[in-house]
């Protein structure tokens, strides 16, 4: 079959509530930053695997509260007293494990936005305690935040992921391939990314739609196409 080249063009993704579907998966982490007026000390650590939906709720809390979203790593080039005083979402503190200069930048401003009556929202993958921050008066503020947890996704979690998925590469997937797929697929975000991924290759690889029968093949085989 004639193919054509493919480029990795980002999507973008659609970040809105109205965009995010809540299941028993994502219930009580939504519920707990719906109720942010109320966290403990000011501070919420949200968790869960790659491509959960941590930067989706971040934005919808960034949209609730005026909050800024910044990842970790950058911390250690902000204005950090004035990101103390109001609402703030810092993502991915897990990645800067091995980064000391953004460790002492996110204890600075932790202290900082207690005494100025901040709001902290911290992503990562795992639990504060497996962040394996090597700052230790900064591990142990992080492991005093409340923690919401992002759970393994359930079938219309996983559906939705999906359909949200091709949605945000602007691709109109047949809600019975979606069931299709999601149904026989690894049980994960990360798979799911994967999985649309190279679905959306090979249909444009090959200039045909994303169809039960292109799925299986992709599910069966991991098929790619040709690079």
């Amino acid at each position: 079959m004639e193919r054509q080249l493919t480029f990795d063009l980002p999507s973008v993704p659609a970040l809105g509530r109205e965009d995010f579907f809540v299941s028993p998966a994502n219930a009580n982490a939504v519920a707990a930053l719906d109720g942010w007026r109320d966290w403990p000390l000011r501070k919420l650590a949200l968790c869960g695997p790659p491509g959960a939906g941590k930067t989706h709720m971040a934005h919808v809390f960034a949209a609730a509260t005026g909050a800024p979203i910044l990842p970790a790593a950058a911390l250690e080039e902000a204005d950090i007293p004035a990101l103390a005083r109001a609402p703030l979402v810092v993502e991915d503190v897990h990645a800067i494990a091995t980064d000391a200069p953004a460790q002492r930048a996110l204890f600075h401003l932790h202290n900082l936005s207690q005494a100025e009556g901040g709001t902290l929202l911290l992503t990562g993958q795992e639990a504060p305690a497996q962040w394996r921050l090597t700052l230790p008066d900064l591990a142990s503020r992080m492991q005093a935040a409340d923690v919401a947890r992002i759970d393994p996704p359930d079938d219309n979690l996983l559906a939705a992921v999906v359909a949200k998925m091709f949605s945000d590469r602007q691709l109109n997937v047949d809600p019975e391939v979606i069931r299709y797929v999601t149904l026989r697929m690894e049980r994960s975000f990360a798979a799911a990314r994967a999985l649309v991924n190279r679905l959306d290759k090979i249909s444009l690889a090959e200039k045909r739609p994303i169809t039960k029968p292109l799925a299986a093949r992709v599910l069966d085989n991991g098929d790619t196409p040709d690079a």
